[in-house]
């Protein structure tokens, strides 16, 4: 009888069957990595602009005014960049995956390397003046910690925590969803460009270009699960 029993007990410790996250799944835990990033960027950013001005003196929309300006909005993305990674990385580890497997954090060639920057400045040389003013800007102020901010959160955390979600997470689950390379390239893209709320419309337009282009390099490196 106790043999028996025993021998009907799951095997204690087994390791989860690896797995890709379908297209509903995707959508969800990409869902909740979004909104723990509004939470944590939101909230930490509220707490360092009432200790510093006052909770009087910040209407709402003086408030969002401020909270938009280059280190500010830095500093929301420092802050909000590992709590929003533990989510995907949660949900990585819950599918069995390993985190640089399922986001395809495979080191690229040479020629792929050189191909992506040629192309990135291509797309970014509208945005090198306003860098350049925003920098001499702040430099002018004499406030280093505000170029680290803008820096760190503007060139690191925030590149870094996009790529991972769009060109990773979501586009791994979705191109093996019944939406295929095509469809997840085209649907990351038009997030990617909704996504940048503080842009006009023609501004989100060519960042959805831009999403598409890092899409096809993101493909290259993605192997089906």
């Amino acid at each position: 009888m106790s043999d028996t029993y025993n021998s009907n007990r799951p095997a204690a410790g087994k390791p989860r069957s690896p797995k890709t996250w379908d297209f509903m799944e995707t959508t969800f835990v990409a869902l909740i990595a979004y909104a723990v990033f509004l939470l944590t960027a939101g909230f930490g950013v509220s707490i360092i602009l009432l200790v510093q001005y006052g909770v009087e003196d910040l209407s709402p929309s003086l408030y969002r005014a401020i909270a938009m300006r280059g280190h500010w909005y830095g500093a929301a993305l420092i802050i909000a960049f590992a709590p929003t990674l533990a989510v995907l990385w949660v949900a990585i580890q819950r599918a069995g995956r390993e985190f640089t497997e399922y986001l395809a954090l495979n080191w690229p060639s040479r020629n792929e390397m050189l191909l992506a920057f040629a192309v990135t400045a291509v797309f970014l040389l509208d945005r090198i003046e306003f860098c350049l003013r925003r920098l001499s800007i702040l430099r002018y102020r004499r406030r280093s910690w505000r170029i680290v901010c803008l820096l760190v959160g503007g060139c690191l955390a925030g590149p870094i925590m996009e790529e991972f979600a769009f060109r990773g997470f979501m586009f791994r689950g979705w191109s093996e969803s019944f939406l295929g390379p095509i469809g997840a390239i085209v649907l990351t893209s038009a997030l990617f460009g909704m996504y940048h709320t503080q842009y006009d419309w023609p501004a989100r337009f060519w960042i959805f270009l831009f999403g598409l282009v890092l899409c096809v390099f993101a493909g290259v490196q993605i192997r089906p699960g």
